[in-house]
């Protein structure tokens, strides 16, 4: 093909794509180029451009498969279309030729991607697909499953399937019965289809019966059919007919009782250029037998021959073997018999249990399981057969309550079912003892049973207790309730203090919580042993912090003061309570309480001196490990009591780290923290009195030092050997004292690559040294390794390492030669100058020692100089 129609092309095909015709051109050189699969040829892919002089023409060879051309000025194009498969690539050589067609540039290698493009449609496994499911099966379940694959790349949205059905027939209401999981293509019914679907009509079968036998099939008919027929049943087009509906087999793609439109479309679906296909599943419906019969509802202490038929269920499997499983422990009074009918054992009691849980096991005579298990619930319904239960009933109303007034309520009970007529209660009032002053001082609600005050002339003297009885029935039985109400006197006395005033007491400011200041005590002139002659204590001015408090002598009626709360000089020093006697009934109407009923205390405290207060009783405080040298880390407050002038102490600080000021109370350091030589510090900081007899406290400080990455990974050994003979490789192990994050796990490396030694990681504080060629003799290495821990901190350090031949024990062998016994020629001269070394050191001591006594001499007055 020409230069300008390839250069038309590529004008057009770069119009089309949005690529610039500058993009398609590029030097001679080795390139990877991507290239559409199914492209319409000639196709333009690049134009190479030599970047040596001289270039006539280019050379294209390798992997073309008679479908890649290039052109004379380098336009490498397709003279057919290249078609995509798994992993397949198409790799060329170009060369630039001179115009004597030697090779003057190159060759390159040039490989062409083929691009995948959607142009393969799914294809189903099947053109049709057949289920079945039962009747009333659970929504969600899938029963059947259509297959599809694309023949486009895989690993791009072109073989992306997406299912869906397309149509269901029949659908008169516009219903869907079916459903499809849009990623796998597995098939369920709907919610709808759980509830509507429905299988054609068949006949039922008993344990034993063959479906579709024609003996089975003519004993049915014969029973069922009247009146009878001399006619042969194989003359009967009744019969035939049935025997034909319930002896065929059901050809699905012909006559199924829905069929679906499934379709399968790539580019998931939600593409307009998305291609599909579609394929039919045939589904029929079949009879479900296994149906809940609902809950059985039965009377209790029903009168009835025993066992009393409840219901029945059906399997599908007309021989299954039914049994009947308990939920609850306790008593279970019901069978089940071979042909799935349940039946109760004896009468049941509704207040003993009222509903049971039955579970249906359907197997076959193996055992396994061949329907779902079916729990009912058999609910037992409520008959009236128990009479109403009176409890105690005593009231009190007091005198002259108005008319209308609640006394209270009957305590009555029935056992038989809440809310039922067997439990509905009716109360009258049959009997009134005494019948003074008159014989209806009391009414009862009918329904609710509520005694209210119908006369209102109650006197406590006069009729201090009325005795009523009840009639209490429930339509079948009647109960006689006993009531007593007392009538009790009204509050028209006061309480009155024996005293107005109960004088002053002392109490130490450190008095015991506890500790009893007075006994007071208030008397009521109303009846006694009612609210009203009850005498209650408070204290209603004089202590507003309630640092007291009063209890109460229910027999003698006597109030207790006592200290509540501790005590504090410095507060509050003296108190001035005001006490008040009261009743908890209230009292009648024109009498109040007086001064009568009012009394006073007066409590003064005595001042004691008090230890110093901390503001805290403890402290915990976080600093880091790298605490600046003299910072404050906390500062102790304290006061005394009593204003006096304190100071402060540490005591338990063992390391010499921290310095407190007497007199501040400041907490600073004063030396260098180290979290890897203690991780808590505690210390007790002591406010004390500076007079003679000083008191003092004191408060507890925990110092936690949190860690900081102040510590290298650091190798346990610098040395070590590999023997030639097994090449294993060294251990490095390394440690570093920071805890976590600053510590462990290591990271191994060594500063360059190198061609004969690699580390490989083991564990988080070890990796292994490797010798990747043997060296061919006895060396020794300084190998350097770059340690760092998981915070990234780390140094580069060295281990020395000796390559060599090992013994039998596995270390290194030094050869006999080493050890000969004629010694080198640096050794002799060793060993010269130290001998003459010796021989001077020595010669020089003794002239010492002889210039030493010769002068010795002298002082005596001996010649020294004699004559030799």
């Amino acid at each position: 093909m020409s230069s300008p129609h390839l250069l038309l092309l590529a004008v057009l095909v770069s119009i089309a794509h949005g690529i610039g015709l500058e993009d398609k051109k590029g030097p001679l050189q080795n390139t990877v180029l991507d290239v559409p699969e199914a492209t319409p040829v000639p196709f333009a892919i690049y134009k190479f451009i030599s970047a040596v002089e001289g270039v006539s023409t280019y050379l294209v060879k390798g992997e073309t498969e008679e479908k890649i051309r290039i052109s004379p000025d380098g336009w490498l194009y397709l003279e057919k279309p290249l078609e995509w498969s798994p992993e397949k690539t198409h790799r060329v050589e170009i060369e630039a030729l001179s115009a004597d067609a030697e090779l003057i540039d190159g060759p390159y290698v040039v490989t062409l991607q083929v691009v995948d493009v959607n142009n393969n449609p799914p294809v189903f496994s099947a053109s049709q697909y057949s289920g079945s499911v039962r009747e009333h099966s659970p929504a969600g379940i899938p029963f059947v499953q259509v297959f599809a694959s694309d023949a486009d790349n895989p690993d791009t949205p072109n073989a992306r399937l997406r299912f869906s059905i397309e149509n269901q027939i029949p659908n008169p209401t516009n219903t869907r019965y079916f459903g499809i999981n849009p990623e796998s293509g597995e098939i369920f019914i709907t919610e709808e289809g759980e509830e509507f679907l429905k299988a054609r009509p068949t006949l039922m079968y008993r344990r034993g019966e063959i479906s579709g036998s024609t003996d089975v099939l003519k004993r049915k008919f014969e029973d069922f059919c009247t009146p009878k027929s001399p006619m042969p049943l194989e003359n009967n087009p009744f019969f035939t007919c049935m025997q034909r509906s319930e002896t065929r087999q059901v050809n699905l793609p012909l006559d199924p009782d829905y069929a679906l439109i499934v379709r399968a479309e790539d580019m998931g679906g939600d593409a307009p250029n998305a291609l599909s296909s579609s394929a039919r599943v045939n589904i029929v419906i079949i009879q479900n037998l296994w149906i809940h019969p609902g809950p059985f509802r039965i009377k209790e202490n029903f009168e009835n021959e025993y066992p009393a038929f409840l219901g029945s269920v059906r399997a599908n499997d007309p021989n299954a073997v039914y049994r009947l499983l308990q939920k609850e422990r306790g008593h279970f009074p019901f069978t089940i018999n071979e042909d799935g009918e349940i039946y109760v054992t004896g009468p049941l009691d509704r207040e003993e249990k009222s509903m049971y849980i039955l579970v249906v096991m359907a197997e076959d005579e193996q055992g396994v399981q061949l329907e779902e298990p079916m729990e009912i619930p058999v609910q037992v319904e409520d008959e009236n057969d128990n009479a109403p239960v009176c409890a105690e009933a005593v009231f009190e109303v007091q005198e002259n309550e108005p008319v209308g007034s609640v006394v209270g309520d009957l305590p009555v009970h029935d056992a038989d079912e809440e809310n039922t007529l067997s439990s509905l209660l009716s109360f009258t009032l049959i009997e009134q003892s005494p019948m003074e002053p008159s014989s209806k001082m009391f009414s009862i609600d009918q329904v609710k049973g509520r005694i209210q005050v119908a006369n209102s002339n109650l006197r406590r003297k006069e009729v201090p207790q009325f005795d009523l009885v009840f009639k209490v029935t429930d339509g079948v039985y009647t109960t006689l309730c006993k009531a007593i109400i007392k009538v009790i006197d009204t509050n028209n006395e006061i309480p009155i203090f024996e005293k107005n005033f109960y004088g002053t007491y002392s109490v130490p400011e450190l008095a015991e919580v506890g500790t009893t200041v007075v006994t007071i005590k208030a008397t009521d002139a109303d009846d006694p042993g009612t609210g009203s002659s009850k005498v209650e204590y408070h204290i209603s001015e004089g202590d507003p912090q309630n640092r007291f408090a009063i209890t109460v002598d229910e027999t003698t009626g006597e109030g207790t003061v006592y200290i509540a709360q501790p005590l504090d000089y410095e507060v509050k020093g003296s108190y001035r309570l005001q006490i008040d006697a009261r009743n908890p009934e209230p009292l009648i109407e024109g009498v109040t309480y007086n001064d009568n009923s009012t009394s006073f205390v007066v409590i003064e405290l005595v001042d004691v001196d008090e230890p110093p207060v901390f503001e805290v009783e403890g402290l915990n405080v976080n600093i880091p490990e790298n605490f600046t040298v003299g910072a404050l880390i906390m500062k102790a407050v304290a006061s005394d009591p009593e204003k006096k002038t304190i100071k402060f102490r540490m005591e338990g600080e063992d390391q010499g780290w921290l310095e407190l000021n007497a007199d501040s109370g400041e907490l600073k350091t004063k030396a260098a923290l180290d979290r890897e030589t203690v991780e808590k510090l505690t210390i007790k900081i002591i406010a004390y009195e500076t007079d003679q007899k000083p008191q003092e406290s004191e408060m507890k400080v925990d110092i936690n030092l949190q860690d900081v990455n102040d510590n290298y990974p650091k190798l346990q050994n610098t040395q070590g050997f590999i023997c030639v003979q097994k090449m294993t490789p060294l251990t490095l192990i390394a440690e570093d004292k920071d805890s976590h994050p600053f510590g462990e796990p290591f990271s191994f490396s060594m500063p360059r690559k190198s061609p004969n030694w690699e580390i490989k990681a083991v564990d988080g504080t070890s990796a292994n040294l490797i010798l990747k060629k043997k060296p061919s003799s006895d060396q020794s290495f300084s190998i350097p390794v770059n340690i760092k821990d998981n915070d990234g901190m780390g140094i580069t350090q060295k281990i020395d390492v000796r390559v060599c031949n090992c013994t039998s024990l596995g270390y290194c062998f030094i050869e006999p030669k080493a050890h000969g016994g004629k010694m080198g020629m640096s050794g002799t001269v060793g060993i010269l100058v130290g001998v003459f070394a010796f021989i001077v050191l020595f010669l020089l001591l003794v002239l010492y020692r002889i210039k030493k006594k010769d002068k010795k001499k002298t002082d005596a007055g001996v010649d020294t100089k004699p004559m030799l």
